[in-house]
């Protein structure tokens, strides 16, 4: 079982980092914002925005989401974050034309066989896609069929979700590279990483413990992550101690 991130024990790791050049690097749904019923509406509560935008003034601030880029970009659009990373990792550094083909035939081989399936939705992101069940009355019918609808696509790589399958191309950037990628371009010497499913475990294995705190939202006994937060609402609370952790922005 990770750790509380947010004991009293563990307040001299959380501090030393903060105090270190560090990235802070979060996922957005199940994190930043709440898991909602219809994805499109999952939004920030105002507190965890204006907290995220004074951390951003403090600390390098980026967030690396399963969303498209540009779905998550207008998301936090108002808030002076450094950097976004969409689709796992892959964009903006990933971005090839044969993974956009490989996903458009991914899509047209699942249509015919999910459409029919009630409360299931295909979220095509151009790089990658999701196909949804949150909505589905079968949850276990509907896990089976998509299961084996899945399976039948060549070069996919497969991570679960939230009541979703995830499907990225095989051999694409994914989180872990993303986080190394913005860590290194904003010349930071460690990191700390906030996620809350499947999709973020490959950022949680991105560096050695000394190098990034990684952080799981929720319980998981098998996550790569070193700390955990009870739930997404501690999010706000993380966020402030960040900001306590340091007074003024980042030293020039």
């Amino acid at each position: 079982m990770a750790r509380q991130i947010l004991s009293k024990r563990h307040a001299r790791v959380l501090a030393r980092f903060a105090a270190s050049d560090v990235l802070v690097a979060l996922d957005y749904d199940g994190t930043l914002a709440p898991i909602v019923s219809t994805p499109r509406k999952a939004r920030m509560r105002p507190r965890t925005r204006q907290l995220l935008a004074a951390v951003a003034k403090r600390y390098p601030c980026v967030v690396i989401s399963g969303r498209a880029r540009d779905d998550v970009s207008a998301r936090v659009s108002s808030v002076p974050i450094w950097h976004v990373a969409g689709n796992h990792g892959l964009e903006p550094w990933g971005e090839q034309a044969v993974y956009a083909a490989r996903v458009r035939h991914w899509v047209r081989q699942l249509r015919p066989r999910l459409d029919d399936l009630d409360g299931v939705a295909i979220e095509d992101k151009t790089y990658s896609l999701t196909v949804h069940y949150r909505g589905a009355t079968q949850k276990r019918r509907a896990r089976r069929e998509i299961s084996a609808a899945i399976r039948r696509l060549r070069g996919a790589r497969v991570i679960g979700g939230s009541e979703a399958f995830n499907v990225v191309p095989r051999g694409a950037p994914h989180k872990g590279q993303a986080l190394e990628h913005a860590r290194r371009l904003l010349a930071c010497d460690k990191a700390i990483y906030v996620g809350d499913d499947e999709t973020d475990e490959d950022a949680f294995a991105a560096g050695r413990s000394d190098r990034l705190l990684s952080v799981r939202i929720g319980n998981a006994g098998r996550s790569r992550a070193g700390y955990r937060l009870k739930d997404q609402r501690q999010i706000d609370r993380f966020l402030r101690t960040l900001l306590t952790l340091r007074p003024c922005g980042r030293s020039q």
